[in-house]
């Protein structure tokens, strides 16, 4: 146990970087829920790590403009296709949706197959870096959170197929970046899993509560036992989620 590796320094930027992750996640989660398309997240996650990593092995900059592009470019063209999938045969498209991730999983793994340092490029795609966000790295992130929310809020009655997809390629292309394919996974379906029997009203801020409840308590146990934080976090919010609903009314039941 060490005390000393509560670093606001780094916990601080890691903290809000989970903050803006939620901001998108929460209210996208719970319409993923509701359509019945739980593993879109995945796929679109892999597809944009796929991005990365093909703009890694053309030399680009790791942080540069270009594998953002690049990143933004493959999880788009994810969405287009999950788009038209979805209107051509929708009764299979969770199944389409879990084939596609495991295409853009095997595909990362090939173009990784002669990088002597695939493994933890693998690594850092699935479980994050969540501890080395900076500051600066947060400040384009919350503005392209500003604008999704603005989108989602102001129009999402209207934004259809199309604007959904596109919209949810745009958030988790950020995210995955910031805190890795397991965390946008857990950020996105488990506060919508906790709170879908809450009423409508609540479901939204005690999503929001939970999230921001597992990201702190996930960052200070990681630092604490010099632990992988991202790993530590979707444990904190999975338990934090399952808690939240056996404690209520219409959870208990289902737990007995």
């Amino acid at each position: 146990m060490n005390l000393d590796a509560l670093n606001t320094g780094i916990l601080g930027p890691a903290f809000i970087a989970g903050l803006l992750v939620l901001a998108t996640h929460v209210p996208l989660g719970m319409q993923v829920l509701k359509r019945g398309i739980v593993f879109i997240d995945l796929a679109i996650a892999q597809i944009a790590g796929l991005g990365v990593i093909a703009a890694d092995m053309l030399g680009w900059e790791p942080q540069g403009f270009a594998v953002q592009i690049a990143a933004v470019c493959a999880a788009l063209l994810g969405g287009l296709l999950l788009t038209w999938t979805d209107k051509r045969w929708p009764e299979v498209q969770e199944a389409t949706i879990g084939v596609l991730f495991a295409l853009a999983a095997s595909g990362g793994i090939l173009l990784l197959a002669d990088n002597p340092h695939g493994g933890e490029h693998l690594k850092d795609l699935l479980v994050g870096q969540i501890l080395w966000v900076s500051y600066g790295q947060l400040v384009p992130v919350a503005v392209l959170t500003v604008i999704l929310l603005g989108f989602w809020f102001g129009l999402r009655e209207r934004l259809g197929r199309l604007g959904f997809y596109i919209l949810f390629a745009f958030a988790v292309t950020a995210s995955v970046q910031l805190v890795g394919v397991y965390l946008v996974f857990a950020s996105l379906i488990v506060p919508a899993l906790a709170c879908r029997n809450l009423g409508a009203r609540r479901q939204l801020p005690v999503g929001y509560a939970l999230g921001a409840s597992g990201y702190g308590i996930g960052l200070v146990l990681s630092a604490i036992f010099d632990l992988p934080s991202g790993a530590v976090i979707v444990w904190a919010i999975a338990l934090l989620g399952f808690a939240l609903y056996v404690l209520s009314g219409q959870g208990r039941g289902a737990a007995r």
